[in-house]
C-alpha cells in the first residue's frame, strides 16, 4: 500500500477507536478514558492533516516549487506534535479537578474491555505504518504511528490503573494515572516538533547513507583520474540530495566528463535510496588528482 493508503486507513482506526473510548468513559467515569478518549481525538485530527501533507509532498514540482514538495511532512509532524501538547495540557487540568473532587467509578470491568479492544487495533496498525515509513522514509507516516504508539501505552497504563482500582478502591489512582498520561503525551509532542524543526532546517544526510556515498566517491577516485569536493547533502521529506564538485582534467572531453558523471550520479543513487544527485563538472590539474579521503563528505 501507499503512504496515503495507510494514513487513509489511520483515520478510519481513530474514528473507531474514539467511539469506543467514549464510550468507555462514559460508562465508567473515569477521567484517565477520558483523557485517552482525547488523544484518540487528536489522533484522528492528526491522520487527517498528515494525509493532507503526504498528498501535498507526492505532488511533481512547478513553477513555484522547481525542487518539488517533500517538505510539507515537515508540517503535519509539526502540527501534530503541537496537537498533542494541547491535548496533554487539558488532560492535565481535567486530572487536576478530578484529584480534588473524587467520584465514584462505575462499570470498570467494561471500561477495560473496550480499551483493550482500542489498544489492539491501534498497535497492529501502528506497527504496519512504521515499516511503511522506515521503508518510505516518511516523516509524517512516522510520526502519525509514533503517535499511536503512545496512545497503546497510554491505554495500557490506563487499564493497569483501572484494575488497580477495581481491586483496591482506591479511586485517587484515576486522576493520578490521568496525570502520568498526560505527561508521557507532553514528551511525545515536544519530540515530534523537535523531528520536524530538524526537518525544516536542512539536516544532512545521517551517518550511514554519508559513509555509503563515500565509498562510492573513493571507488570512483581510484578508478578514474578524478577528484571530489564542496560535497554538502540535506534531507527534504522522502527526499534525500547530495550536491558535489567533480574535478576531471582539462584535455577531457565534455562527452567523456559527461558520461563519467553520469556513471557517478547513478552509482550514489544506488547506494541511497531516494537520493537526488547534483554534480557540477570542473576542470583540474592532473598533478592535484589525489583523493583526500579524510575530506570527502
Amino acid at each position: 500500500m501507499q503512504a496515503s493508503a495507510y494514513l487513509k486507513l489511520s483515520v478510519a482506526t481513530a474514528v473507531v477507536t474514539i467511539v469506543l473510548k467514549t464510550a468507555a468513559w462514559w460508562w465508567t467515569g473515569s477521567v484517565s478514558l477520558a483523557a485517552d478518549a482525547l488523544e484518540s481525538l487528536v489522533n484522528l485530527a492528526g491522520a487527517i492533516f498528515a494525509l493532507a501533507m503526504v498528498t501535498l509532498a507526492a505532488q511533481p514540482p512547478d513553477a513555484e516549487h522547481p525542487y518539488g514538495h517533500h517538505k510539507a511532512e515537515y508540517f503535519s509532524s509539526g502540527f501534530e506534535g503541537i496537537l498533542i501538547i494541547a491535548a496533554g495540557l487539558g488532560i492535565l487540568w481535567g486530572a487536576a479537578d478530578r484529584w480534588q473532587h473524587p467520584q465514584q467509578l462505575e462499570s470498570v470491568g467494561v471500561g477495560v474491555a473496550l480499551a483493550v479492544v482500542s489498544s489492539a487495533l491501534n498497535g497492529g496498525l501502528a506497527w504496519a505504518m512504521l515499516r511503511k515509513a522506515r521503508e518510505v522514509h516518511s516523516v509524517a507516516l512516522a510520526g502519525d504511528a509514533r503517535h499511536l504508539i503512545t496512545d497503546v501505552w497510554t491505554s495500557a497504563g490506563v487499564v493497569a490503573g483501572l484494575i488497580g482500582v477495581m481491586a483496591t478502591g482506591l479511586q485517587w489512582l484515576d486522576p493520578l494515572l490521568a496525570i502520568v498520561v498526560a505527561l508521557n503525551i507532553l514528551r511525545e509532542g515536544w519530540h515530534l516538533i523537535h523531528e520536524s524543526t530538524r526537518g525544516l532546517m536542512d539536516e544532512a544526510l545521517d551517518d550511514d547513507a554519508l559513509a555509503r556515498l563515500q565509498a562510492v566517491l573513493v571507488s570512483f577516485g581510484k578508478a578514474h583520474p578524478a577528484r571530489f569536493d564542496h560535497i554538502a547533502s540535506r534531507v527534504a521529506g522522502q527526499r534525500r540530495y547530495v550536491d558535489l564538485h567533480l574535478h576531471l582534467p582539462a584535455h577531457w572531453t565534455l562527452a567523456r566528463a559527461a558520461a563519467l558523471r553520469a556513471d557517478v550520479e547513478r552509482e550514489l543513487m544506488a547506494a541511497v535510496p531516494g537520493l537526488r544527485a547534483s554534480i557540477q563538472l570542473l576542470p583540474s590539474d592532473v598533478e592535484t588528482l589525489a583523493m583526500d579521503e579524510e575530506h570527502l563528505i
